[in-house]
């Protein structure tokens, strides 16, 4: 089997781009791959483009030769970029040989470990925040994420974290009581803070509220989570913003994380992810898989999360509490379903997901761009 095409769609699902890569094969067989590099999907199709010029005439089923080939292949390895353009590549490698096989992409992984990926689900941080995670509780679910708190304002790029902390410390407070001490319970703090800020919030909730805190400090720097490790007790989930096994090494090596959050759409596609796994299992570290994209990241992560040991929860973004259309139907006319708070594991061949490559054709692209946050004296802050 040889590749024959690659082929890029930049397609506006929901709110926003999703980054779909197809590669063809002389057997008529095709797979699919997603991109998870958010807002910079013309940097990533560049690199995917690079990555063509030599990948046709290869053997797609040779995943673990290409990726050291496409990392290796330049002086300047790695980076998000070139990582986000890999990982797509490497997925739709999986799924063409799972297509070509006759077996589900796990079974290449090593095989099923569990018949259903158990998730979590996101609530907002509002006057209904009670409310919508009593309806999860309700529904079956018992893993809850929250968003951040702010006061209203009417420049919505603002964001002051000192005005945050409180108000969501307070509320989180209230929820936890609310919801009693059984339902597992976490926040994202989207890398806004210092550890100055994350060490504060963390101390002003009582000893419990929170049962994972996610990114509350971006992940340049592993001394400075070392820094806040000896200022708070709450566990960390950390490691979406990683692009490599490389990446990831002190924050497993030092015990710095408590729950990987790898996202196998930016960190190198399945291959990567794999071996990043079974390092953090020995280390006795849970994957708490990145999931913000559309349903090939998720057909990726759940036929991961099939295959290791060492599994958490899922992130789910089409729950009764929030729905970010990344799932439409009409772009995927076949995927993995949620069924109540878990993804039931697949047992066709490759990924299980099939994309309207002629919808996109027909689609122009459209720029999204993140919210360029600011503080109230004008300087730039994290989005």
């Amino acid at each position: 089997m040889k590749i024959t095409d690659i082929k890029t769609y930049p397609a506006w699902v929901g709110r926003r781009n999703q980054l779909i890569v197809k590669v063809e094969t002389d057997e008529g067989i095709a797979g699919w791959g997603e991109s998870g590099l958010s807002g910079r999907e013309l940097a990533v199709i560049g690199a995917v483009q690079h990555y063509r010029e030599w990948l046709i005439g290869r053997d797609p089923m040779r995943m673990g030769a290409l990726w050291q080939e496409m990392y290796r292949s330049q002086y300047f390895e790695g980076g998000r970029v070139l990582s986000a353009a890999i990982s797509a590549l490497d997925i739709a490698f999986y799924d063409i040989a799972g297509k070509a096989l006759g077996v589900p992409v796990y079974q290449l992984l090593g095989g099923k470990q569990r018949d259903f990926v158990p998730c979590f689900a996101t609530v907002g941080m509002g006057p209904k925040m009670i409310e919508d995670a009593q309806l999860l509780l309700d529904r079956g679910w018992n893993v809850i994420r929250t968003g951040i708190g702010h006061p209203e304002t009417d420049d919505p790029a603002l964001f002051e974290p000192r005005e945050s902390i409180p108000m969501t410390a307070t509320a989180l407070t209230k929820l936890r009581e609310a919801l009693g001490p059984g339902p597992v319970l976490g926040i994202d703090y989207h890398h806004r803070l210092s550890v100055a800020e994350a060490a504060s919030f963390c101390q002003r909730m009582p000893s419990g509220t929170l049962d994972f805190l996610e990114e509350p400090i971006r992940d340049e720097t592993p001394e400075a989570y070392a820094a806040l490790r000896t200022m708070t007790d709450v566990p960390f989930a950390i490691g979406e913003e990683i692009s490599s096994k490389w990446g990831f090494l002190p924050y497993i090596e030092r015990g710095l994380t408590n729950f990987v959050r790898i996202d196998v759409c930016n960190v190198g596609g399945l291959t990567e992810s794999l071996k990043v796994a079974g390092w953090a299992e020995a280390h006795y570290i849970d994957l708490m898989p990145h999931n913000p994209l559309g349903p090939i990241c998720t057909a990726a992560t759940v036929h991961l999360a099939a295959a290791v040991a060492n599994f958490a929860w899922l992130e789910a973004r089409a729950t009764p509490t929030e729905n970010l259309g990344f799932d439409d139907g009409e772009w995927f006319p076949v995927q993995l379903k949620l069924e109540g708070s878990r993804y039931r594991v697949p047992d066709g061949p490759g990924l299980g997901v099939e994309f309207n490559e002629a919808r996109a054709q027909g689609q122009a692209f459209k720029f999204w761009e993140a919210p360029h946050l600011h503080r109230r004296d004008g300087s730039h802050t994290n989005w």
